[in-house]
């Protein structure tokens, strides 16, 4: 393993990490029923979207790791 693919892999993990604290913030928020329901239908929209996000960030990744091994 070269330090290419270990930043690489470094730098993806950072990414997922971040990403899923968002959508596990958010989530808490969501289930506190604190805010209106405008606010959670956007919530919900946002939590799609980063999921695909972070879907999208493990198959680039992917995609990089094989094209430089």
């Amino acid at each position: 393993m070269n330090w290419f693919n270990l930043g690489l892999i470094l730098d993806t993990s950072g990414k997922i990490l971040l990403g899923v604290t968002v959508l596990l913030v958010h989530w808490h928020v969501s289930r506190e029923h604190k805010v209106d329901g405008i606010v959670l239908r956007s919530m919900k929209r946002e939590r799609l979207l980063g999921i695909l996000g972070i879907l999208l960030i493990i198959a680039g990744s992917v995609l990089q790791f094989v094209y430089h091994l």
